[in-house]
């Protein structure tokens, strides 16, 4: 028998309510506990949001207004002592993106509130300190927003292909690194760390396209092609860094990165969600608003 309320009978929806999407951030997480293989993730797909090139590029151009408010909101709350950040760390195979996101993705944001930092080699001086010293020394200040080309990372990755440090040393500074990102979260820092999967064949491409326009070549390194002789090994390291390091207060995200719209619509979605996550209030005012326009009009 249907229920009855006040003698009438409920009147079913005319249709059927869709299920809420599910928060990016839940589906590009990297699961806790998981033997992570590389070669089962597409870097071609789009696994949420906008399934093609103009779609992407609109939905991705819709967030900055959004993005831009939850910034300033930060960093207005930071003047009334709110110490919460965010960083963003990208990490990736060459030419997976890291310096476009920042280009793209960035540019939604009024740079005087960012902090972006690209890390290459160690210095002779950096090489003197612990492997964290350098990046405990460009970590974003409260009310801002940091941005890490590679990171911290670089360590247990380019350390463990290249052999520049002891395996024993390089196990141990895992536990490290999630010490260290625990003890950001405690601080007030929101950590969102982007792998940005690229395939094999992608990476061909684009260094051929470097090749082959003269006004790329500075962006060409010999190097790389050496570098990716060592696909492999590199995939290797990349995926127990994933295993080892994706925590609760510090998770990974997996970024299909073949297509250069849709990494540019996840990494801005994904800064989306933690920014409102974090809601950031403009603090009030510390002075007689009534009195100050009485005053100012006065003049």
């Amino acid at each position: 028998m249907a229920k009855r309320d006040g003698g009438k009978k409920k009147r079913k929806a005319p249709w059927p309510v869709p299920a809420p999407e599910p928060a990016l951030r839940d589906v590009l997480r990297v699961p806790e506990g998981e033997r992570i293989d590389l070669t089962a993730y597409d870097a071609r797909a789009t696994p949420a949001g906008p399934a093609d090139k103009a779609t992407g590029l609109a939905a991705t151009a819709a967030l900055g207004p959004r993005l831009a408010e939850l910034q300033e909101r930060l960093y207005a709350a930071s003047t009334a002592g709110d110490r919460r950040r965010l960083l963003l760390v990208l990490q990736g195979m060459d030419t997976s993106g890291k310096g476009g996101t920042v280009k793209h993705v960035i540019g939604h944001f009024n740079p005087s509130g960012c902090r972006i930092r690209a890390f290459k080699a160690p210095t002779r001086e950096e090489q003197n300190h612990p492997f964290l010293w350098r990046i405990m020394r460009a970590l974003p200040q409260p009310g801002e927003i940091g941005i890490f080309d590679r990171s911290h990372y670089e360590d247990v990755l380019v350390a463990r292909v290249r052999e520049l440090a002891p395996r024993r040393l390089i196990s141990r500074r895992y536990g490290q690194i999630n010490r260290f990102e625990k003890s950001l979260a405690e601080d007030g820092v929101t950590v969102v760390k982007v792998f940005l999967h690229l395939s094999y064949e992608e990476q061909r491409d684009r260094l051929l396209k470097r090749l082959d326009n003269p006004d790329k070549h500075w962006k060409f390194d010999p190097g790389d092609i050496e570098e990716r002789a060592l696909w492999p090994e590199y995939r290797k390291a990349y995926e127990i860094a994933l295993e080892r390091c994706t925590t609760d207060e510090a998770p990974w995200y997996l970024v299909p990165a073949d297509r250069k719209w849709y990494r540019n619509w996840a990494i801005s979605k994904l800064l989306l969600e933690h920014l409102e996550a974090l809601d950031p209030k403009y603090p009030p005012g510390d002075f007689d608003v009534a009195e100050c326009r009485a005053r100012l009009l006065a003049t």
